[in-house]
């Protein structure tokens, strides 16, 4: 039962009534939603859902505008069949729920993805976005895996994040200036951690009076006041994706 005297900060936002355009498939020990792009490409971009899950419709159609922008785009379902998080949840059990699910042990399944973007899909650049969770699944590894060429972490929980800034691939991070759950000493500190460590190149930016999930949980057209917002980040995404791959 949902304890209203602590609601889970981490808002679901205005949920889409989305179907995709894409399909499920097997990959592997893990399930993952892909969608291709019209025409042939070897550009492939996997995308890191957040605390809701792969099936989330809202993160389904971010990787369709990935489709759609010419990247092979694949969510797996990076729980691996453990539940996803539920609006409904008491916020108070939400440590002990995310211990089972560390955003810096999906290893295993990103090497599974990258053999069937590379065999079954003809991809031979990769990259990686994150929301949330999927955010701090990025930090790690842009850290740590040679084989994916750039990483777009939005709105990554900085607290999650390991503690070496030593990046191994570009990376761009997003962040809202009215995060309630990343305040801005974080992302500060964020900053001068990679200015002194990071050889490779990276930006960090900050979004006027937008808060957590802004980029794929919220509708332009019913966010009138943040549509600017959503869709200056949803570009800034893809034009970095375009720079690096």
């Amino acid at each position: 039962m949902a304890n209203e005297s602590r609601p889970c900060p981490c808002d679901i936002g205005d949920r889409f009534d989305y179907g995709g355009r894409g399909q499920e498939v097997q990959v592997g020990h893990i399930e993952a939603y892909v969608c291709k792009p019209p025409a042939s490409a070897d550009r492939a971009v996997i995308v890191i859902h957040d605390i809701f899950g792969w099936q989330l419709p809202n993160t389904r159609y971010i990787a369709d505008m990935l489709a759609t922008n010419g990247y092979i785009a694949i969510c797996p379902d990076f729980f691996v069949g453990q539940e996803a998080w539920k609006p409904s949840n008491d916020w108070a059990s939400f440590e002990d729920w995310v211990k089972t699910r560390d955003a810096g042990k999906i290893d295993k399944e990103v090497d599974v993805v990258l053999e069937y973007l590379k065999d079954q899909c003809g991809a031979k650049n990769v990259g990686v976005i994150g929301f949330c969770w999927g955010g701090a699944a990025v930090q790690h590894l842009m850290l740590k895996n040679p084989h994916l060429k750039t990483g777009v972490s939005l709105y990554g929980v900085i607290r999650r994040f390991e503690d070496r800034h030593n990046l191994l691939h570009p990376t761009f991070f997003i962040f809202g200036e009215k995060d309630d759950i990343i305040p801005l000493e974080q992302v500060t500190l964020l900053e001068q951690k990679l200015k002194q460590s990071c050889e490779v190149d990276y930006e960090v930016k900050i979004y006027p009076g937008q808060t957590h999930g802004f980029v794929h949980r919220k509708r332009e057209d019913i966010n009138p006041q943040d549509k600017p917002f959503i869709e200056e980040g949803r570009k800034d995404m893809i034009n970095w994706l375009n720079k690096y791959l």
